[in-house]
C-alpha cells in the first residue's frame, strides 16, 4: 500500500508539473500574439515562436548594412502607417470617403458594410482603385454608359452579364470565364441594382485612351463633386438603354429611339483596332504624360530607374512605379511578351465600361477580382495540405512554365521575359556570363561585384525549366531545338517544397500570385501588370519584388541563401564573394505574406470587392447620380458597430481557428 501511494504521488506531481507547464506555454502564445509589434494575425502553427523570430529579426536589421534593410524596415513603416489609419467604425468608414471622394458613399452603402464586417474585412477603406477605375466615367452622361455596356455584350472579346429585378440573366455566351462572373453576380444580385456588366474575355487589357482625354474626364468628375444634405438613398428604377436581345437581332438597347441616326451608330461604335504583335508602347505613350519617359526622349534609362530603385544594388524601393510603362516603358518595350509581340490585342481609345481582370499603368479598364480566384483549378488553387513548414522546404528556387507572354519567332524569342529569366537561370547558359551582385568585403561591408560567374549557385540552388513551347511562328518552334531541354511538369503542389516561389507575367497577369501568397513558401514577384488587390499589399514586407529585367536578381538570391565560397586552392586564389545566408529575413517574408493573404485575399474579400464595385458603378450610371447616396452620419449603425467591434489580432485568430 505504502509503495502504491507513492507511485500516485509521484503521477500527481509529474501531472501537475506537466498542467503548469502547458498553462505557461499557453499564456507565451497569448503574450507574444497580442502584443506583436505589427499587430497582424498569425493562423500558423507555433505563432509565439514565429513572434520571437520576427522580433529578433528586427534586432538584427538594425546591425546589417544591406540595402534590403532598408526596404524591409521602409515596408514595416508604411505597413504601419496602413494600419494606423483604418476606420473603426461606421461614422469614420463614411467621414473618410466623403474627405476623400467628397462625394457620399453610393446607395446601399450602409447595408455592404455590415456585409463586410460581418466577413470580417480587414480594412473597410481600402477600395480606391475602385473610384481611380470609375472616376473618368463621371464626364460621361450615364444613358451613353448604359447604352455602350449593352452594345458591347456581344462585342468583340466580349461577353455580359445582366442584372433585372435582383437576378441575374441567364447566359447567351458561353465560356469559364463568363459563367464563373454568373455565379459571383448571382450571390450579389439581390442587393444591386439593373446594369449590363460588359466582361472582356481576352486575357489582355482592352481600353487605352489617351492622356489628355482622361484629364479631361478627371477635371470634369473633380468639377461634379457634391454632398448634397437629402441624397436618396437608393437607385432609379425604370431606367432605359439596358441590354435586351429581342431587339436589334440581339445586340440592342431597350427604347433606344435614337436606334437609327448616324451619331448614335458613331456613339455606339466601339471603334476596336488590334494592336497585336506590334509594339505596344507606340499606343501607350500617347497615354503618358508629355514629361515622362515615354514621351520624353531626353531622360535616360538610368535616370528613369532611379525613380523606383534603390541607389545600391538596384533593388526594386517602389514596386508601383517599376510597373509605370510610362517610365519603364521606353527600356523594357522589346523585352516583355505583351509589349512586343502580343498574341491578341484589341484594344480602342474611347473609355468603354469594359471590366477586366488585370490592366497595365496606362489601360482605362475595370478592374474585378479575376474568375480564376473563384475557381478551385488545381493548377492555380492552393491547398494547404500540400504545403510544408519553412524548415522542410528546400533552400531553393523553382518555377515552371511554357513559352507564354508573346508570339516568338526567330529573331525576338531571347528578348522576351519568361525566355530572358529561364536563360539568367540556367547553370549552363551561366557558365561564361557575369552578373552584379552585392557582397561582403574584408571589413565586412558590403560591395559590388560586377564579375561574379553565378553558374554554380545557380545549379546548386535553381530549378527553373520550360515544360512546352507554344505560340511560336512556325509552330513547331524549330529554333527551340538546340536551346532549352525542357522540364516535366511539376504539379502546382509539388512547388511548395521550394522556400522560393517566382511568379512571372505569361500573356497577361499570373494566376497562381494568390497561392503563392497564402503558401508558407516565399513570393519574388516581376510583374508590368496590375490588379485589384494591388493597394493592399506591401512590397518587401509580404513578398520580394523584382525588376522586370531581372538585373538584380543574383543579388536577391545570393542575398536570402547565402554565397560561401568552398575552401578549394582555386577558389581562395580567386577570392571567391561571401554573402551571409538571410533565412530568417526570407521566412518572416513569407509568414507576413502569408498572414496577410489570409486576412484580405480571403473568398470572402473577393466578393466584398465585387459588391461595392458593382454599387459604384451602379451609380455611375444611374440618371440621378448627382443625387443619390448615404447622406447620414453613420449613427445608425453605433449599436452594430458596438455588437461588432473590429477584432483585435488575438479575436481574429482565434475566430478563424
Amino acid at each position: 500500500m505504502l509503495g502504491l501511494s507513492s507511485f500516485t504521488g509521484r503521477r500527481r506531481a509529474i501531472f501537475l508539473a506537466l498542467a503548469t507547464a502547458a498553462s505557461l506555454i499557453c499564456l507565451a502564445n497569448l503574450y507574444f500574439l497580442d502584443s506583436a509589434f505589427d499587430g497582424t494575425v498569425s493562423r500558423i502553427p507555433g505563432a509565439a515562436i514565429f513572434r520571437h523570430k520576427q522580433k529578433t529579426l528586427q534586432g538584427s536589421l538594425a546591425r546589417e548594412g544591406h540595402p534590403i534593410v532598408g526596404l524591409m524596415q521602409d515596408a514595416n513603416e508604411q505597413w504601419q502607417r496602413y494600419q494606423e489609419d483604418r476606420s473603426r467604425s461606421f461614422r469614420q468608414t463614411v467621414a473618410k470617403y466623403r474627405q476623400i471622394n467628397g462625394r457620399h458613399p453610393p446607395p446601399g452603402f450602409k447595408e455592404w458594410y455590415q456585409y463586410a464586417r460581418e466577413r470580417n474585412v480587414y480594412n473597410v477603406d481600402d477600395f480606391q482603385q475602385i473610384m481611380a477605375d470609375l472616376r473618368p466615367f463621371w464626364a460621361i452622361p450615364p444613358k451613353d454608359i448604359r447604352k455602350m455596356a449593352a452594345h458591347l455584350q456581344h462585342s468583340d472579346g466580349i461577353a455580359g452579364v445582366s442584372i433585372r429585378d435582383h437576378k441575374p440573366v441567364p447566359l447567351k455566351v458561353e465560356g469559364w470565364r463568363v459563367e464563373s462572373l454568373f455565379q459571383i453576380v448571382r450571390k450579389l444580385a439581390p442587393y444591386l441594382p439593373d446594369m449590363d456588366i460588359a466582361m472582356n474575355v481576352m486575357d489582355q487589357p482592352r481600353i487605352l485612351v489617351t492622356f489628355d482625354d482622361v484629364q479631361n474626364y478627371l477635371a470634369v468628375e473633380e468639377s461634379t463633386r457634391s454632398l448634397p444634405p437629402n441624397a436618396t438613398d437608393g437607385f432609379t428604377s425604370q431606367m432605359q438603354y439596358f441590354y435586351d436581345d429581342s431587339m436589334d437581332g440581339g445586340k440592342g438597347a431597350r427604347a433606344a429611339e435614337d436606334h437609327n441616326t448616324n451619331s448614335h451608330k458613331e456613339t455606339l461604335d466601339p471603334a476596336w483596332f488590334s494592336a497585336a504583335g506590334k509594339p505596344y508602347m507606340e499606343f501607350a505613350k500617347d497615354a503618358c504624360p508629355p514629361e515622362s519617359p515615354a514621351r520624353n526622349n531626353s531622360i535616360s534609362g538610368a535616370e528613369a530607374e532611379a525613380t523606383f530603385k534603390a541607389s545600391v544594388g538596384g533593388f526594386v524601393a517602389n514596386f508601383t512605379a517599376a510597373s509605370d510603362l510610362c517610365t519603364v516603358g521606353p527600356a523594357i518595350g522589346d523585352q516583355h511578351g505583351f509589349l512586343s509581340s502580343a498574341s491578341s490585342n484589341v484594344i480602342s481609345r474611347k473609355l468603354l465600361p469594359v471590366f477586366s481582370e488585370c490592366k497595365v499603368s496606362v489601360n482605362n479598364d475595370i478592374l474585378f477580382p479575376a474568375n480564376m480566384y473563384f475557381l478551385k483549378d488545381k493548377r492555380y488553387h492552393y491547398q494547404s495540405q500540400h504545403d510544408y513548414e519553412w524548415e522542410d522546404k528546400t533552400d531553393s528556387l523553382i518555377w515552371r512554365g511554357v513559352t507564354s507572354g508573346g508570339i516568338q519567332v526567330e529573331d525576338n524569342w531571347h528578348r522576351l521575359h519568361r525566355q530572358r529569366f529561364v536563360r539568367l537561370a540556367n547553370a549552363t547558359e551561366m557558365d561564361l556570363e557575369k552578373v552584379s551582385i552585392l557582397a561582403k568585403n574584408d571589413h565586412g561591408d558590403y560591395h559590388l561585384i560586377e564579375d561574379f560567374n553565378p553558374s554554380d549557385f545557380a545549379a546548386s540552388n535553381f530549378d527553373v525549366g520550360f515544360t512546352e513551347a507554344i505560340a511560336c511562328i512556325p509552330g513547331d518552334c524549330p529554333f527551340y531545338k538546340d536551346v532549352w531541354t525542357y522540364k516535366k511538369p511539376e504539379p502546382f503542389s509539388e512547388q511548395f517544397k521550394s522556400k522560393y516561389l517566382v511568379d512571372l507575367d505569361g500573356h497577361s497577369f499570373s494566376g497562381r500570385w494568390r497561392a503563392f501568397l497564402q503558401s508558407k513558401s516565399l513570393g519574388v514577384k516581376a510583374t508590368i501588370f496590375r490588379e485589384w488587390h494591388d493597394s493592399r499589399l506591401f512590397a518587401w514586407r509580404h513578398f520580394v519584388p523584382m525588376d522586370n529585367k531581372y538585373g538584380e536578381f543574383y543579388s536577391l538570391m545570393t542575398y536570402f541563401l547565402g554565397l560561401e565560397p568552398s575552401a578549394s586552392p582555386e577558389d581562395l586564389r580567386r577570392h571567391q564573394p561571401t554573402v551571409p545566408r538571410h533565412d530568417l529575413e526570407a521566412e518572416v517574408i513569407a509568414t507576413q505574406g502569408r498572414e496577410w493573404a489570409n486576412l484580405a485575399l480571403r473568398d470572402d474579400d473577393l466578393y466584398i470587392y465585387m459588391y461595392l464595385l458593382l454599387l459604384e458603378y451602379g451609380r455611375v450610371i444611374d440618371d440621378n447620380r448627382e443625387h443619390i447616396g448615404y447622406s447620414g452620419d453613420g449613427s445608425e449603425l453605433d449599436l452594430f458597430d458596438t455588437k461588432h467591434p473590429f477584432p483585435s489580432a488575438l479575436a481574429q485568430l482565434l475566430d478563424g481557428q
